[in-house]
């Protein structure tokens, strides 16, 4: 993790975690997630939080912008190569009520969809952050995750030692309903996620 400028407990602007992409077991590329810092997007203040994933076919970048308070997204842009096939994919979210405008450009293509839902919608990684500042690390702890395409139940389910990269550590372990994420966060003060699975959406892949 990166050193930064002096944010709020637990993490800090800067902050840029290195992960080992594994599938089924074997070392299938690399993904960072970074909190840049603040920026302005249409005159209102945002955070931006990169996300990259590479491996030999496949490289996903995504830049995140959500607002400050919540860590709620605001926009999302994203380009995408997998095996060849490029997209650029942008999503606008109305910061008032549950919409937002899915714009991808493929094959020369362009298309568009408007998902409306009763809440504002999340995107996972703005997600992670705002649980590491505020959310509640006891065994039964549940909230609700509202993305674009499916709504999850998240809770917390068990407390134990977990090996990664030859360090054990102490982790909280949050899965969801319907199954899609299981997340390990560290019990330590930085409360790191420590693997991500389900997050990368290609098949069985863990972030480590």
């Amino acid at each position: 993790v990166a050193p930064g400028i002096a944010f709020a407990q637990p993490f800090q602007m800067g902050e840029k975690i290195t992960y080992d992409i594994k599938k089924l077991g074997v070392s299938a590329g690399k993904a960072t997630v970074e909190l840049k810092g603040e920026t302005v997007v249409n005159n209102q203040k945002r955070l931006l939080i990169i996300f990259t994933a590479k491996g030999p076919k496949f490289l996903d970048e995504e830049k995140i912008y959500v607002e400050p308070e919540t860590f709620l997204p605001t926009r999302v842009e994203r380009d995408l190569n997998i095996f060849g096939n490029i997209e650029q994919i942008t999503e606008d979210y109305d910061v008032k009520k549950g919409m937002v405008r899915i714009t991808k450009i493929a094959g020369g293509k362009t298309t568009e969809q408007v998902i409306e839902k009763e809440s504002r919608m999340e995107n996972i990684y703005g997600f992670l952050y705002r649980y590491r500042q505020s959310g509640n690390f006891k065994i039964g702890n549940a909230v609700k995750l509202n993305l674009p395409t499916k709504n999850l139940t998240l809770k917390i389910i068990k407390q134990y030692n977990i090996s990664i990269a030859g360090k054990t550590y102490n982790s909280f372990l949050m899965q969801s309903d319907p199954k899609r994420y299981n997340i390990w966060f560290d019990s330590g003060s930085q409360k790191l996620p420590l693997r991500i699975d389900g997050a990368l959406g290609m098949g069985k892949t863990s972030m480590m």
